[in-house]
């Protein structure tokens, strides 16, 4: 991976991409409901996981990854398992996107595993086919929501995001353990949902199919090619820009819906594929869509990191016009 000498820049992202996720609460969301344990929401506050936190069906995961700059300026992303064992929601697991959940033989990083190996590693935490799921994280909800998107990929629609995550959860003086957590394993049948990611060969073919939306989750510096951390600057050819902090308040929690509908005024049955740079932010753009009803959201996951690594693959940097948010 590849880096700008744009320090300033680069520092702008990180800037960007922690303020997205990394804020603590407020209440006003993308609709997070206090409804009966068996219709949970797919975003739920602090409040409802207190009040749910001993249901016998219930698993919370932290899937936390964190991100540090390095003095050569480089991003370092490093598992937030020493963080999770210092403090964490109780009775929560660790899903750990740097280990088990991602394929590690792969020269991507958080490279899709296969279905079977994601079900056997979410079993291993304890979720089986009739379990419930909260999924949260610290500093940026987009871990919680890439681990969210897959479950759904293999058939698990029983998941949700603890909206505004740890922050939400310790802004309202909930408390934190230590404890170690182990719980039974247990069997998660895949169902596979093979059209909720995208793979290179449909995206390139999207370039050139008016039917089909890119949605480039990068900050606005990067979609527009003034800084670049892959191999080439800008964005895949025809894309435009919804970046992901723009989906979220200045709390760290989703938008309303009101105010997301303005930002995504495409059909709601339409094709959208969206990226980034390894698949983590895009993963936050499909979830906010698919709770605002669009039906056809894919996910590409090896998203810039494989894309712009290949001189074949069309890139362009972009005006301003084509850009939503800063």
């Amino acid at each position: 991976m590849s880096l700008s000498h744009r320090p300033v820049m680069l520092f702008s992202l990180i800037a960007a991409l922690w303020m997205a996720t990394g804020c603590t609460g407020s209440t006003g969301q993308v609709g997070p409901a206090d409804k009966p344990a068996e219709t949970m929401d797919t975003l739920v506050t602090a409040d409802w996981l207190r009040r749910h936190l001993d249901d016998p069906d219930l698993v919370v995961l932290d899937c936390t990854v964190l991100i540090e700059q390095a003095e050569d300026g480089s991003l370092i992303e490093r598992s937030g398992r020493a963080s999770y064992e210092a403090a964490h929601i109780p009775t929560a697991g660790f899903a750990d996107l740097t280990g088990d959940l991602s394929d590690k033989t792969s020269s991507l990083k958080y490279a899709l595993p296969s279905a079977q190996k994601f079900a056997d590693a979410m079993g291993a935490l304890g979720v089986g086919d009739d379990s419930r799921v909260v999924l949260y994280s610290a500093n940026n909800q987009v871990w919680a929501a890439r681990v969210w998107w897959m479950l759904r990929w293999i058939g698990f629609d029983r998941a949700a995001l603890l909206d505004g995550g740890l922050d939400a959860w310790t802004a309202t003086g909930l408390p934190l353990s230590a404890d170690p957590v182990d719980p039974p394993a247990r069997t998660l049948t895949p169902r596979v949902r093979p059209e909720l990611m995208a793979d290179r060969d449909e995206v390139f073919a999207a370039i050139t199919d008016t039917s089909v939306t890119l949605i480039d989750a990068m900050p606005g510096p990067h979609y527009r090619g003034e800084m670049s951390m892959y191999d080439r600057p800008g964005h895949i050819a025809g894309a435009i820009n919804v970046p992901v902090y723009s989906l979220v308040d200045d709390t760290g929690h989703f938008r309303s819906p009101d105010e997301l509908t303005t930002v995504f005024d495409q059909d709601p049955d339409s094709r959208v594929i969206t990226y980034c740079g390894g698949g983590i932010a895009a993963s936050a753009t499909a979830f906010v869509m698919t709770r605002l009803g669009f039906t056809n959201v894919a996910l590409y996951p090896a998203s810039l990191q494989e894309w712009a690594a290949d001189p074949g693959n069309p890139m362009e940097v972009a005006p301003v016009e084509d850009e939503f948010g800063p």
